[in-house]
């Protein structure tokens, strides 16, 4: 089933290079987080910490998809937005249904760890994302330094990561 896995997660990154760029969230961005996914969890990382990551990679492909879509004219609410999001959110509860993934099984705050990590994951990611926003806009329009659309959501992301490695080690 691991094999499965990864071989879908090979097919995911080579559709993500394919695709037509839509400049909602920087896809050079996604396919980081992508690439990541995998190797934490074989490399024993907490489940709090995978979520994360897999949090903001799932908002950050709603955001490239709903901006693929509106670029191609789709103006359907239901099309443009709530399927993509229903869509990746639906393949991250997927990862319950692999062999050896319990629901519940380790818990932070009374909280499956994966789970959590999800939420926070897609809440630091859209307050980076909000935040680049906010900058760009109050800069005229232009981002203060090279790659700053990929810099401000990331580093949500790895200080969510950093507060809940404390967190887990405690």
């Amino acid at each position: 089933m691991k094999k499965l896995f990864s071989s879908m997660m090979v097919a995911a990154f080579l559709l993500i290079l394919v695709l037509p760029v839509a400049q909602a969230v920087c896809p050079v961005c996604t396919v980081a987080v992508g690439a990541g996914l995998e190797g934490m969890r074989l490399l024993g990382v907490d489940d709090v910490i995978t979520g994360i990551w897999a949090g903001g990679l799932s908002l950050s492909l709603f955001f490239w998809t709903a901006g693929w879509l509106k670029k191609r004219g789709v103006k359907s609410v239901f099309w443009q937005i709530i399927v993509p999001f229903v869509f990746y959110y639906g393949l991250l509860a997927l990862v319950y249904a692999l062999p050896g993934v319990q629901f519940g099984a380790s818990n932070l705050c009374g909280m499956d760890k994966f789970l959590l990590g999800i939420i926070v994951g897609t809440i630091s990611f859209y307050l980076g994302a909000r935040w680049y926003a906010k900058i760009k806009r109050e800069n005229g329009g232009h981002a203060k330094f090279a790659f700053q659309k990929v810099v401000v959501p990331l580093s949500f992301l790895i200080i969510a990561t950093i507060i809940f490695w404390f967190i887990t080690k405690c």
